[in-house]
């Protein structure tokens, strides 16, 4: 009966495939199969027959109870979450009277059956770890209520109620193993702090109140559970009490930022704890890093996620925090406004960086300006011969592959340093943006080096001459801005002096061998094209065997081949076709003689077709 695990797990599988209502009609599902099971299902074509309620018997014969009671809880839960979820799809749509008192009776009803389970469990006498079924069972109760009370706008109880959840979950994952911990936190960061944030936010309470603080000030000391609780840690609600830890919270909460020269207070407590995780989370990617060197760039780099992920809550949290004082109506040049666009600027700006340390480390050696010759693969089948099989060296396809994904890696550098562009107070300060066009000119200058090298892959040395060209321009902007980093420090976006060097070196070398290689091709394509000038037009050598070439037969002019149709000169062959019809002197008799001849043939040929005979018997058919 883990009551909780049993909560968590079937709301993540279902919403994973779905939403509310998917989940509502899978839990209907598993009811009918549990009553089934039970001998609590109506039958076919009968009538419906109302249900005992569940006792602290039926419990201790069957703890399939349970499941039925929290199956029925959260079938009605899911009912409301879905409902809303539908008004809060389409924003042209408010949510009315009669949908809201839905939505709160369906949630009233899954408060009341938590509550049924919660007392049955109490009477039930079980021996194993008694305490902690009816101590989260409470806090599902508890949960359940707030999440009532949330949708009638009672603030006030919703605290209540959400407090002592709170307490409960915190002192169940303080005592729990490390994956029932995980799931207590996931419970606490997902669903319960943010409903408490937003109903201190209702309640006018001060932003810079954490939520220890108001779980302390809201929460209902005198049931015998809380007295319980409280007496068994009693710091628990302390600021110390729920400071984050080394396996990924945070140790030291920090109450000042810095942005270049200006230092401001963090008055808002989920910004301070955010950047207290980003603090403990970076100590951690130092280790690893340094003890992680042989690893292959794509699992190095997969540990900044454990960075980013508490970066972007403190840039969301910020932007949270702005977006609330605007609504209250404070100017932009109230106090507490300037010292959150300061912070909006150096969480953004360190989010960044981040990033693009991610991706220098997914480059490779030396932010990619070092192509890799990636290794060979042999082949599994043993060769017939038996001889020793060599390693396949690596296609081009592969290598202009490697370089694209590079190429996109360049762009994602250089689309993150433009937007910091748009931060607030960094387009003012010149000197800062003179550090950011270096930095971007030394992305921009490695991102020309691989598309020269993916030109150079493809035989076109011209295109990667002007690449590199450009790419030695902007190497030598990018080295008057270097900047030290210490070396235990992960990569972000500081560029060192030496790091700027090598790339300008590099740069300069191929430059310098391509420029060669362009020459030596535009020489022999001009020797090559004077040569071909001179023989255009002339008849292959075959035809030519009476003439002396002076400089060498052009082989290439041999025959003409495939051969084509021509006229071939030979012997004139003269034909009198008027002999017949031109009148000579002295032949005109044997001309008319041979037409009279003519005219007494074809009359005796006409005699003879009219004496044929046609068909056996002499007639037609």
């Amino acid at each position: 009966m883990d009551i909780t695990n049993f909560i968590v797990t079937h709301r993540r599988e279902a919403l994973s495939l779905g939403d509310y209502g998917v989940y509502r009609k899978q839990l209907s599902r598993k009811l009918l199969t549990l009553r089934r099971r039970l001998g609590q299902a109506t039958g076919k074509n009968r009538k419906f027959t109302p249900k005992a309620a569940v006792t602290a018997d039926d419990i201790s014969k069957d703890a399939d109870h349970v499941d039925l009671l929290l199956l029925t809880s959260e079938r009605a839960w899911a009912q409301a979450m879905y409902m809303k979820s539908l008004h809060a799809a389409d924003n042209s749509k408010a949510i009315t009277g009669s949908t809201r008192k839905h939505i709160a009776s369906r949630l009233h009803k899954a408060y009341g059956i938590a509550a049924h389970l919660a007392e049955v469990l109490e009477q039930t006498a079980l021996k194993n770890n008694k305490s902690r079924f009816i101590r989260e069972a409470e806090g599902y109760k508890c949960m359940l209520k707030g999440a009532a009370d949330f949708e009638t706008q009672k603030w006030q109880h919703c605290l209540e109620a959400y407090s002592e959840s709170h307490l409960i979950y915190l002192v169940l994952g303080k005592s729990s193993d490390s994956v029932h911990h995980d799931i207590f936190q996931d419970l606490l960061s997902t669903t319960i702090n943010p409903s408490i944030r937003y109903a201190a936010y209702q309640l006018r309470l001060p932003r810079t109140s954490s939520i220890p603080k108001i779980v302390s000030k809201f929460l209902v000391r005198d049931t015998p559970l809380v007295r319980q609780l409280l007496a068994e840690e009693p710091h628990i609600l302390s600021e110390g009490g729920q400071k984050r830890e080394t396996d990924g919270e945070a140790k030291d909460v920090p109450s000042k930022i810095s942005w270049r020269s200006r230092t401001v207070n963090l008055e808002d407590a989920t910004i301070a704890q955010s950047l207290a995780a980003v603090s403990s989370a970076e100590k951690k990617l130092v280790l690893f890093l340094s003890s992680a060197t042989a690893l292959p760039p794509r699992e190095r780099a997969a540990a900044y996620d454990d960075v980013l992920i508490p970066s972007q809550d403190a840039v969301d949290a910020t932007k949270t925090a702005i977006e609330e004082m605007s609504l209250d109506g404070v100017s932009q040049s109230d106090q507490r406004m300037q010292a959150l666009q300061i912070t909006r600027t150096a969480v953004n700006y360190a989010l960044v960086g981040w990033r693009i340390g991610r991706n220098r480390i997914l480059c490779g050696n030396r932010d990619g300006a070092i192509l890799e010759v990636a290794p060979g693969k042999k082949s599994k089948r043993p060769r017939l011969d038996r001889k020793e099989t060599v390693n396949k060296v690596e296609s081009t396809g592969r290598k202009a592959t490697r370089l694209r994904e590079r190429v996109v890696l360049y762009d994602a550098t250089l689309q993150s340093l433009d937007s910091v562009k748009d931060l607030p107070g960094v387009a003012a300060d010149s000197e800062f943006m003179a550090e950011l066009e270096a930095k971007r000119s030394y992305f921009a200058a490695l991102r020309c080096l691989a598309i020269a090298r993916s030109h150079d892959l493809l035989g076109n040395r011209k295109n990667a001459l002007a690449l590199l060209s450009r790419a030695s321009s902007l190497s030598m902007q990018a080295i008057s801005h270097s900047e030290s980093r210490p070396l235990e420090e992960p990569p972000k976006l500081d560029i060192t002096s030496e790091e700027a060097g090598y790339v300008k070196d590099l740069v300069m070398g191929l430059l310098l061998q391509h420029r060669a290689l362009v020459e030596i091709h535009s020489l022999n394509a001009a020797n090559e094209k004077e040569w071909i000038s001179k023989s255009v037009g002339q008849a292959p050598l075959v035809e030519r065997l009476d003439e002396y070439p002076p400089h060498g037969a052009d082989l290439t002019n041999l025959v003409s081949y495939p051969p084509k149709l021509s006229a071939v000169p030979v012997k004139p062959l003269f034909l009198d076709v008027a002999w017949n019809y031109v009148q000579y002197p002295g032949h005109e008799k044997h001309a008319v003689d041979t037409r009279a001849n003519g005219v007494q043939e074809s009359g005796r040929r006409e005699e003879e077709k009219k004496e044929t005979k046609k068909g056996w018997f002499g007639f037609g058919r």
